[in-house]
């Protein structure tokens, strides 16, 4: 039972994607860390690479809100829970404030403000307007009148003179006091364009750059006002049983691959197994000669296009993977998982041999294949989903299928929302191992964790 009920927060939002509210969030994050305050970073929706910047700059793991996904009751369990020993929660929240996926605004950051009933700072990109910004404010404040925008970051200021009139002009007319100025920075100051588009593991100048988001985050933001924001929320309810634990499952050993080509993981995700008594093992296909003993894999997604020539050249690697399969260890891969269990990536014309466990071959495009929640309904047998029920996910990747030598009765999930694999399908399923482009999120996907650890330790007793 979570008993605290003081949870000083805040979310940072923005009218945009684009306008600078990761870096101001992992600015105020480092900066607040700095301070000798506890950080719990939060990212709404589904997201892994910013999720990723904020747990490197609040030295912690960065857990996701997201109502689409997870049902709006564990949405605000999973918070209390992952704050509860914290100082202050930092929310970040995804493109507009009022964006989400209809009319009504669902799934958008401001739902999750107000479901957390959570101030909200907002982070206005002012390049080239000044009195105008002012009406957009107070129209963001009319919008949804029981949101309550505490606070104003103004981003790319051209100068003084430019702060000057965007402050009179916003804290006159909107009654919102602005809390920071932060000039245009130039990349050798702050390396935006790679922070939004490299993952942590793959940046070499990670610590670089959030320390250089932590100093313009204490230069130009005044930090007294964002924790006077923070303890301003209200406190919450807070007779929430934890989130269920339910079956133990001591001695069960799940691989996981993680290194710098697989390394999409919802934190739940991991800690459902930790929770249930599970041990992880941590595996790189990268450099692991051969799977460890284990009763179960769990592959994520990542960019294996980007590390094909490594992968392939693992022969030894991808050959133990493949006979486990073929003597039924239970996998399950998602999205880069997915390819590296097909046939073959090709990058730069040059095909990358895989694991060869399905006849799929994949080619990486300029632009998404597929960008988006998804709904899949099982419609096969298999070991995994309960045919008929809805499974609810998301996916995003440039890599498409360039031949299937599957059948659609191979893939166990039929598409009610989403791209799939091919002919609106998705879900590969052979022996005891699913596949599929669909990230889903455990707190979202309860039966998933129970297949998981009952099918671990059915593999477990066979052996």
């Amino acid at each position: 039972m979570i008993q605290s009920d003081v949870f000083p927060r805040f979310v940072i939002s923005a009218l945009r994607g684009g306008s600078g509210k990761t870096i101001v969030s992992i600015g105020l994050i480092a900066a607040l860390k700095e301070s000798g305050k506890i950080i719990a970073p939060f990212k709404k929706g589904p997201d892994y690479i910013d999720a990723g910047w904020l747990a490197l700059a609040a030295g912690r793991p960065c857990h996701n809100l997201d109502t689409f996904l997870i049902t709006p009751d564990n949405v605000k369990k999973s918070f209390l829970s992952k704050a509860l020993h914290s100082d202050i929660s930092v929310i970040e929240g995804n493109r507009g404030l009022f964006d989400g996926i209809d009319m009504s605004g669902n799934t958008s950051t401001a739902e999750i403000a107000k479901l957390l009933d959570a101030p909200v700072i907002l982070c206005l990109d002012c390049t080239k307007t000044t009195r105008t910004m002012a009406a957009v404010v107070c129209g963001c404040k009319a919008f949804e009148p029981d949101i309550r925008i505490a606070g104003i970051v103004l981003n790319r200021v051209a100068g003084p003179r430019h702060e000057g009139i965007l402050t009179k002009t916003i804290e006159h007319h909107s009654g919102i006091p602005i809390v920071g100025a932060i000039p245009k920075l130039s990349s050798d100051d702050f390396p935006e364009r790679h922070m939004g588009l490299i993952p942590t593991h793959e940046h070499q100048g990670a610590m670089e750059s959030i320390n250089a988001a932590k100093r313009a985050a204490t230069k130009y933001i005044n930090l007294e006002k964002i924790l006077d924001i923070a303890n301003s929320a209200p406190s919450m309810q807070t007779q929430y049983e934890q989130l269920a634990d339910l079956t133990s499952s001591a001695e069960i050993r799940i691989g996981v691959l993680r290194d710098s080509a697989f390394q999409f993981y919802y934190p739940d995700n991991i800690d459902c197994f930790t929770s249930r008594g599970a041990e992880i093992i941590y595996i790189s296909p990268l450099k692991d000669k051969e799977l460890p003993e284990i009763d179960a894999l769990y592959i994520g997604g990542g960019f294996p296009e980007t590390h094909a020539k490594e992968l392939s050249d693992n022969a030894s690697f991808r050959e133990s993977l493949k006979n486990k399969i073929e003597e039924g260890l239970p996998v399950y891969a998602e999205c880069g998982g997915l390819m590296f269990l097909g046939r073959t990536i090709e990058t730069d014309s040059k095909k990358h041999e895989m694991s060869g466990i399905f006849p799929l071959d994949f080619t990486i495009s300029k632009k998404p294949q597929g960008h988006g929640y998804v709904i899949a309904s099982p419609d096969q047998p298999n070991i995994w989903f309960d045919e008929g029920v809805e499974v609810k996910g998301h996916e995003f990747r440039y890599s498409k299928v360039e031949y299937c030598g599957c059948s659609d009765k191979d893939m166990i999930y039929r598409m009610k929302r989403g791209v799939g694999i091919i002919n609106g399908r998705d879900g590969l399923s052979y022996k005891n191992t699913l596949a599929s482009y669909m990230h889903i999120h455990a707190l979202g996907a309860s039966q998933w964790i129970e297949s998981m650890l009952r099918n671990a330790k059915t593999y477990k007793q066979s052996k």
